[in-house]
């Protein structure tokens, strides 16, 4: 087969074919197929992620009609227009199966195959959502990281802030010269109509604050807008931290205690979250390496200071992980503690531990106003405030900074306040 201008070369010959069909025919057929050995790379990249026979024949299957559909000019990248054009006629592939198909299910299927497979090759063409000023966006960021030293978590969490103002603006205007006060606030109540706290608004203005300071340094825009930007006001402990009861959290890793191979990896990630208090980016972030077995220390991560900080590894939670690494964790080249039981495996996000630990809350009725891995850490720090822990034992366990951020969990000691309550004041009252 001609090597092809959008195509890296497949320097080895394998035999995937002939490991998945037995019939001489049909492996002749996928061998007949337009870019064979692409193919039959990406079904062994597949096989070695861990899909199983009966996934990889259907792969095998779907990936002779995406080949043959996209027969265009080899010297292209692939991009979703073009995919769109050639993701319709499908009466070769009815005759084929000698009945009618579903083309709605099957052109969803051809598109979900073909990306992926377009994907793997270096070959999907997909720009990026356009976002305007962006040499001033990318000086922002290069400033903050290397003039200010911020963390990578601080600057991305920024620089998306940032982003969503200038595609708001940059829809009504072409210069940043031109930005006003007025645009700024305008911007806010935007995004307040749309359900953000006030919380996060004065987040959203303490970045703009930041971007529009440098900006009017560098001399983009006026240097007086930074100065009389305000966000709403947030009144310190407005709410209490939300969080189940330790009665509900003992219950949850009850619940878990099963031979189901879900239930063991959650429960050792779970564990984490509410004895540990650690944050999900902390969990998502752990690998094999983080446990020190001999010390019986776990090293967590700390993304915001960029160090790790030792714990002791409790009798409890060691139980679970090394269950889980033993009976339950795939093996895979991959170095983080937790991943995904289903191929492909990779580690386990931020957003895929607060979904599983939503699920499983919410599953046993637990009323809270947020039921993430947040919920678990308010579980935690209430937790060691009943116990009669000083704040700076529990800022220390919670990773906190300063003794401002654990001061709120004082308020939370709801049965020390009956105890005031209940009080005999000496007739006092």
């Amino acid at each position: 087969m001609a090597t092809h201008g959008w195509i890296v070369p497949y320097k080895r010959r394998s035999n995937m074919f002939e490991q998945l069909f037995t019939h001489p025919a049909v492996v002749a057929r996928h061998r007949a197929a337009p870019y064979v050995e692409e193919r039959e790379r990406y079904l062994t990249h597949c096989a070695q992620q861990g899909y199983t026979q009966a996934t990889l024949r259907l792969k095998a299957r779907e990936l002779i009609w995406v080949a043959r559909k996209l027969r265009i000019d080899p010297h292209v990248r692939v991009t979703p227009a073009q995919l769109e054009v050639v993701a319709h006629g499908w009466q070769d592939r009815q005759q084929c199966y000698g009945r009618a198909l579903n083309t709605v299910w099957t052109r969803a299927r051809f598109l979900t195959t073909a990306r992926t497979w377009l994907r793997f090759l270096g070959c999907w063409c997909e720009s990026a959502p356009t976002v305007p000023f962006t040499e001033h966006r990318e000086a922002f960021t290069t400033w903050m990281a290397c003039e200010r030293g911020l963390s990578p978590v601080t600057i991305q969490r920024r620089a998306w802030y940032i982003d969503q103002f200038l595609q708001w603006y940059g829809a009504q205007h072409a210069s940043l010269a031109a930005v006003q006060l007025e645009d700024v606030d305008a911007f806010l109540i935007t995004y307040g109509h749309k359900g953000w706290s006030r919380l996060s608004i004065r987040n959203l203005a303490a970045a703009l604050r930041a971007f529009l300071r440098y900006a009017g340094a560098q001399g983009w825009c006026q240097a007086t807008i930074a100065e009389t930007l305000q966000g709403p006001r947030v009144f310190a402990h407005t709410t209490l931290p939300s969080g189940p009861s330790w009665q509900e959290v003992q219950g949850l890793l009850a619940t878990l205690d099963t031979e189901q191979p879900g239930d063991i990896r959650d429960r050792a990630i779970l564990m984490c979250f509410a004895l540990y208090g650690f944050r999900a980016r902390e969990v998502s972030q752990l690998q094999l390496d983080h446990l020190d077995w001999e010390q019986n220390l776990i090293w967590v991560p700390r993304p915001k200071t960029r160090h790790t900080s030792p714990y002791p590894l409790l009798p409890a939670v060691g139980q679970a992980i090394v269950r889980y690494l033993q009976t339950v964790r795939p093996v895979s080249t991959h170095r983080a503690l937790f991943l995904t039981l289903t191929p492909p495996f990779r580690p386990l996000s931020g957003s895929a531990l607060h979904g599983l630990t939503s699920k499983r809350l919410r599953a046993l009725g637990v009323q809270t106003a947020h039921c993430g891995p947040h919920a678990l850490r308010h579980a935690c720090a209430t937790h060691l405030v009943a116990e009669g822990f000083s704040l700076k034992e529990i800022g220390d366990h919670l990773g906190h900074r300063s003794t401002e951020a654990t001061r709120v969990y004082a308020k939370v000691d709801l049965a020390g306040l009956r105890e005031v309550a209940a009080f005999d004041l000496g007739g006092l009252l």
